[in-house]
């Protein structure tokens, strides 16, 4: 059951996201009042990937390692700049189309590196797909892109403040919840 929860939720998830841009005019055509419809499909699949995530087994293939978790915990604190950068719109989130997109794809191979069990595989490889796919859809459908204009020299320091304060909160969060992310 665990297993038919996380592919049903990253379907929701892989759908929700790419409505916009496989399925223009439907969306056009849901307005505004189409927000909340695909929030909730996006929420819904995020949920269903933990519950299925926590509930699934399957064979395991690789674990971790000390090099693995080195690794991991170095991409990782990429990936959360990354997502930051994209917020605080920083001198390197000009400089990259996707910076969301590529912290969710190094987000994703991270996880990969440190978890080799079916479920894993199915969950991180899936979100990996889904961002690989989005990139590719929107690259299709606006080839062009304009850089955002540089924005003031704070931005850049509350990028980097912002990464340590989430980077420190993911971990006690993984630790929480019996997963040590740092050994």
């Amino acid at each position: 059951m665990g297993m038919i929860l996380l592919i049903l939720g990253l379907a929701l998830w892989t759908g929700a996201h790419l409505l916009k841009r496989l399925a223009p005019a439907r969306r056009a055509a849901m307005g505004a009042k189409g927000r909340g419809p695909i929030a909730l499909g996006i929420l819904a699949g995020l949920v269903l990937m933990v519950l299925g995530y926590r509930m699934a087994d399957g064979a395991v293939y690789w674990g971790r390692s000390p090099a693995m978790v080195g690794i991991n915990n170095i991409a990782m604190l990429l990936s959360v700049y990354l997502f930051a950068a994209a917020g605080a719109k920083t001198a390197l989130a000009r400089r990259m189309r996707h910076p969301m997109l590529t912290a969710v794809k190094l987000w994703a191979l991270a996880h990969l590196l440190v978890n080799g069990d079916v479920p894993s595989l199915v969950l991180f490889g899936g979100l990996l797909g889904w961002a690989v796919i989005e990139v590719i859809v929107i690259n299709r459908s606006a080839r062009e892109w304009t850089p955002p204009p540089p924005g003031p020299r704070r931005k850049e320091y509350t990028a980097i403040i912002a990464t340590v304060i989430v980077y420190a909160a993911i971990a006690g969060v993984h630790y929480a919840l019996g997963y040590p992310a740092f050994g």
